[in-house]
């Protein structure tokens, strides 16, 4: 039995480090996946399975972009403030300043409805019918800005006003499994003039406080009294995790500097529609 739950959970971190960062829902791709190849090992650990997994591709993207995430720096240097082990660099702080704006409005939501989310909203049919919304609407919004120019194209463009603005798109992806929190933000991001590259940085970033909150607040609710078993589980998931997602995370970056969301639109337009008359032929 732990052989299968070995592979099921390899299985597990290769869907988690891939669909975290493409706006295809990671969240939808794991219900769908313990429908389908659920582990053995009971609800309460699934539950925080599921959870844990997300910090090996929190880890990929500090380890990504650790130089542009890391708020110290040395004094006398470029924008540096403070003194000491407190001088900071000033851009950087703005940038985690406006990441935390962001993350406000899914943390507060997170932290009222997650029991009630979990138990009404993680369903089949949900997750298809936000695969094919939100597919729908990245066709549309491309479309939209096909001869448009945006208007942010740096990182450090981005306002507070930007920030906010793309953290109550990510409300969306926390209430409904299957919109994606990547493809609710990146999507955000765009309708408001960054460029697809700086959406998705900003994107990889708010999922750093984002995740790692959702983590430690599963781990407060379910515990961690678990067996070795299942702790070697944890940890395998979480490393595949995080390998993957450092191919993941290239990859977009690389494929957004060419091309648009399109492809990915009609995936997840398909994807949804073969759930959906899954789900109905098989009740």
């Amino acid at each position: 039995m732990f052989l299968v739950d070995f592979l099921k959970t390899l299985l597990y971190g290769v869907v988690e480090g891939i669909t975290e960062w493409l706006p295809v829902s990671s969240t939808g791709h794991l219900i769908l996946l313990e429908n389908w190849l659920p582990l053995a090992q009971g609800d309460a650990f699934f539950s925080l399975f599921l959870v844990i997994i997300q910090f090996g591709a929190i880890l990929a993207v500090v380890f990504t972009f650790f130089s542009e995430l890391w708020p110290f720096a040395k004094a006398g240097s470029d924008h540096a403030i403070g003194r000491g082990i407190l001088t900071v660099d000033r851009n950087k702080a703005d940038l985690w300043a406006k990441i935390l704006v962001a993350c406000v409005p899914a943390a507060v939501i997170g932290l009222l409805l997650d029991n009630w989310i979990e138990a009404n909203l993680y369903h089949h049919v949900t997750v298809a019918v936000m695969l094919i919304v939100v597919g729908i609407i990245f066709i549309v919004v491309e479309r939209r800005n096909a001869d448009r120019r945006p208007t942010v194209l740096r990182i450090t463009g981005i306002t507070y006003r930007h920030a906010v603005i793309i953290g109550l798109f990510q409300v969306v992806a926390a209430v409904l499994p299957g919109t994606s929190r990547s493809g609710a933000t990146i999507l955000g991001g765009i309708l408001i003039g960054l460029s697809r590259p700086v959406a998705a940085k900003f994107t990889f970033f708010l999922a750093v406080p984002v995740m790692l909150g959702a983590s430690l607040l599963r781990m407060y609710k379910v515990g961690l009294a678990f067996s070795l078993e299942q702790w070697a589980l944890l940890l395998l998931g979480t490393v595949t995790a995080f390998v993957v997602s450092m191919f993941a995370i290239r990859f977009l970056l690389s494929f957004v500097r060419r091309r648009n969301f399109i492809p990915f639109a009609w995936y997840r337009i398909a994807l949804g529609l073969i759930v959906l008359a899954v789900y109905f032929i098989s009740r």
